[in-house]
């Protein structure tokens, strides 16, 4: 009889544990898993509450639609967008097949809220039908900036991103290749077994070396940790040697003899920065790098922007640490941290949170809230960064950066010519500036894949649109 009465107690005891896990794994589903499995672009639950609502729309900052809703059937309806595949990254896409991207995703809630619930709107329609439509969001894009940027750049994979140091919002985000959402039924295989990637957002998902644009934060750590940097001159003969095998060359081959700072700023020298990043080592320039937000996670409002990275080298590594002061070995940036590294020297050093949208509205258009300026951090001092926009305004009057001039307008900036890949290919383009030099309100990077030299290709592309943005 005790036998049994233990062995009863032993079942118990592993029915009373079974129990246990059961609840605990119920609770943490419940609790951990729920709500993601709630949102998740898979739920045809969330989808028929999302089709019950029509759709908010999407306006440029000028308060042109850029998405429209109808109505097909009671839980049925059709997204347009108005630019197509010009605006196709900015806003990303919602689709119940092919799930909801971008800033449709960011802020679906919002676009799929319940504006006939609000007491104002049941008063008003006393009664009668509710008219259930989504909050709409006015973002901070501009339309005409967003389209030449896109048109300038052709038939050539690359981004352009170009926002206001000031304030952080963007005034636009282009990538190429793109695709139109209205068409992701149609064009859905092709676009997925693409080898350029048209799916990919490049302004802030494509990492890329920021060869020599980088210099910007090479010479911000020089001026910060180098005393007596802006008297010392070195002699240019074309190459860095740094040991038997290997030396550090200028683009091209040129020697440019006795530079000063600012003179190899503006000519691009890979020597001058090389030697720099030896000097300063690679604990003080990731330093500054870090400060410009290399290696950081970057919150953006309505947008999700891949970190960009900065090695951490040992001190015998002396090859790698030259090429990362000019923007190469396993320096890899997008090219909205570039526009973000400009921005924050043209805003006196202060680097402020990209953003994309201005205001919720409801669906008539009235304000329900805005989106406030915020800084995210303070790169460089005010008096480095004041000397590093006199050198960049230097680069477009008088060094490798001329072809982003524009008549009329005193343009800033800095080319890169960045090396990628195998020996023999052809370099990504780069160029990043701000104009107008005093006072700054637009502020961009280009970037064009395996398009050359960068105050070439990008710098032509950055003179177009900066035309656009001022003129």
């Amino acid at each position: 009889m005790g036998d049994l009465s233990k062995n009863i107690k032993k079942v118990l005891i592993v029915y009373l544990m079974l129990f246990i896990c059961l609840i605990s794994y119920f609770t943490y589903f419940v609790v951990a898993k729920g709500p993601g499995i709630a949102k998740s672009t898979y739920n045809k639950r969330l989808w028929a509450k999302r089709n019950e609502v029509l759709r908010g729309t999407i306006y440029d900052r000028k308060m042109n639609a850029l998405t429209k809703s109808k109505k097909i059937s009671t839980l049925n309806q059709k997204r347009e967008y108005t630019g197509g595949a010009v605006f196709a990254h900015a806003l990303g896409y919602v689709d119940p097949v092919y799930g909801i991207t971008g800033l449709e995703n960011k802020y679906d809630s919002q676009l799929m809220a319940d504006n006939s619930l609000n007491f104002v709107q049941l008063w008003k329609n006393k009664g009668k039908n509710r008219k259930k439509v989504g909050n709409s969001l006015k973002t901070t894009l501009d339309s005409k900036i967003q389209k030449t940027a896109y048109n300038l750049l052709g038939n050539r994979k690359g981004a352009v991103v170009v926002l206001n140091p000031s304030t952080g919002e963007i005034l636009a985000m282009v990538s190429k290749p793109s695709f139109n959402p209205n068409d992701l039924k149609k064009t859905w295989k092709s676009i997925n077994t693409n080898p350029h990637r048209p799916l990919l957002n490049r302004a802030v998902s494509g990492l890329y070396p920021p060869g020599s644009s980088f210099k910007i934060i090479t010479t911000a750590s020089s001026l910060e940790n180098i005393s007596g940097i802006e008297q010392r001159t070195i002699n240019d003969t074309g190459k860095l040697v740094l040991n038997r095998k290997y030396s550090l060359r200028n683009f091209g081959g040129h020697a440019y003899g006795v530079l000063n700072i600012d003179r190899a700023f503006t000519k691009s020298s890979n020597v001058f920065f090389g030697q720099m990043a030896l000097e300063l080592g690679n604990d003080k320039l990731r330093a500054t790098a870090e400060k410009f937000m290399f290696n950081k996670d970057i919150t953006g409002n309505g947008i999700v922007i891949d970190k960009s990275r900065f090695p951490e080298l040992k001190s015998y590594e002396k090859g790698n640490i030259a090429q990362s002061g000019i923007g190469q070995a396993s320096v890899l940036a997008t090219p909205m941290e570039m526009a973000m590294v400009t921005s924050a020297i043209a805003n006196e050093g202060v680097m402020m949170q990209p953003r994309i949208v201005d205001q919720i509205l409801t669906y008539d258009g009235k304000p329900l809230s805005s989106v406030e300026n915020k800084e995210l951090t303070t790169a460089v001092s005010t008096d480095i960064a004041d000397k590093i926009k006199g050198y960049m305004r230097n680069v477009v009057t008088s060094g490798t950066g001329r072809a982003a001039a524009v008549q009329g307008i005193e343009v800033a900036g800095k080319t890169g010519t960045a090396d990628h890949g195998k020996k023999g290919t052809t370099p990504h383009s780069w160029f990043v500036g701000f104009a107008p030099y005093n006072k700054p309100t637009v502020a961009l990077a280009v970037l064009v894949e395996d398009g050359g030299q960068g105050g070439i290709a990008a710098a032509q592309v950055a003179s177009g649109v900066f035309k656009a943005a001022l003129k």
